[in-house]
């Protein structure tokens, strides 16, 4: 996955409305109606939204694989997923949505990718963004996490609604390898020191048009 990726707009006909789909290290936020779409295995995606105003966002993310040998690289693993929660709700702010208002659905974190050996990172990444959201002061309405299978999620930041499918029989080489890929890039980074400070990898936003 090269970085010059934006999340994917179209328009879902079953739905019958605009749609975007994120990939590992992508965010949206929007005042518009539309659905935020992803397929989480490993990664984690956090829905937060201020149902009155009728904004919302999504972010799709993941820890960097670490060994936990010491709290030097367990600090380094969670500023990644500080980073991008925190640009998320940066964003949603920004667009007008109140920091006090907001609540969270959380999903993914599925032991689905293989080749991640040295710790069960979906695992990790559940946890954290449980643990981070309980920092922030932000209710957790409604969470799936962990287990076995992957998920595709559509949420709908007008009202917060998010549906939800499980994916026991997953053979999806393509996300495999992406979340694969995302997940190793991120570990190089983390050993390098190279922890993100300002933007996400990715990060857009709509103003409602």
């Amino acid at each position: 996955m090269s970085q010059d990726e934006t999340p994917i707009s179209y328009f879902d006909r079953r739905l019958k409305i605009d749609a975007v789909k994120l990939l590992p290290g992508q965010y949206y936020v929007t005042a518009s109606n539309k659905a935020l779409v992803t397929i989480l295995g490993s990664c984690v995606a956090a829905c937060i939204y201020d149902e009155e105003k009728q904004i919302g966002g999504m972010n799709h993310f993941m820890l960097p694989d670490l060994t936990a040998s010491s709290d030097i690289t367990n600090s380094l693993a969670t500023k990644y997923g500080v980073h991008a929660m925190n640009v998320l709700i940066s964003q949603l702010i920004r667009l007008g949505a109140r920091k006090e208002k907001l609540v969270a659905k959380a999903f993914g974190g599925g032991k689905v990718v293989q080749g991640m050996v040295q710790q069960d990172i979906g695992n990790v990444n559940a946890e954290f963004v449980v643990q981070y959201l309980s920092n922030a002061n932000i209710p957790l309405k409604s969470f799936d996490l962990k287990s076995n299978y992957a998920r595709k999620i559509y949420f709908f930041p007008s009202n917060g609604n998010v549906y939800m499918k499980r994916i026991r029989d997953f053979h999806n080489e393509t996300l495999q390898n992406r979340e694969s890929f995302h997940c190793k890039l991120l570990s190089e980074q983390a050993q390098s020191g190279e922890v993100p400070l300002t933007e996400a990898p990715y990060a857009y936003k709509s103003t409602g048009c």
